[in-house]
């Protein structure tokens, strides 16, 4: 195996173990969220990514590599980040809110891996594989757009106006003082 096959096949070892991770992290964030729309996001990656498994073992193929048992580490840190980002928080609103920047910050990991992996095959005359690689990637950008979009619309307006409301209250309520000027 050549220098450049042999990189290869440890970028898309990496990029098995990390949809694999990502998958079962995405699960758990699911469970999580109490967005409708944000759900559906997740329930549709989650269908792309079992097929972007998939895609990885076929890529790993065309190349003469096998998935392995290397562990990505980085995939690892950031399933964990969410774990305890979700341990913080009650379910709801500012959860959502929580759910999303994780999810962002693992697309855009991915993004990052598919990305060098399409150059890198482009670069190698491997345009096959490029090509089975770039749908991944485009799926990546897709739901990275999705969660923005999610975002935007409902979770962190929702979230605002729900952070508002409860400081009005606890003023309402005498619970903040204001300084006399």
């Amino acid at each position: 195996m050549d220098q450049i096959t042999k990189l290869m096949v440890e970028q898309l070892k990496d990029a098995y173990s990390a949809e694999r991770q990502a998958l079962r992290g995405m699960q758990k964030m699911m469970r999580n969220a109490t967005s409708q729309k944000l759900k559906e996001a997740f329930q549709l990656h989650i269908e792309q990514t079992e097929a972007q498994v998939e895609r990885v073992e076929q890529a790993l193929e065309m190349i003469g590599g096998k998935p392995g048992r290397k562990v990505c580490e980085a995939m690892r840190g950031l399933i964990e980040e969410a774990q305890h980002e979700m341990e913080e928080n009650d379910k709801g609103p500012m959860m959502d809110v929580v759910i999303i920047a994780a999810a962002q910050r693992i697309e855009h990991y991915e993004i990052a891996a598919y990305g060098t992996m399409v150059t890198l095959a482009k670069a190698a005359g491997q345009k096959q594989l490029a090509d089975l690689l770039a749908q991944t990637l485009a799926e990546e950008k897709e739901t990275d757009g999705k969660l923005t979009q999610v975002a935007e619309s409902e979770v962190n307006p929702t979230f605002i106006r729900e952070a508002k409301g409860e400081g009005a209250n606890e003023n309402a309520q005498g619970g903040g003082r204001r300084k006399a000027s």
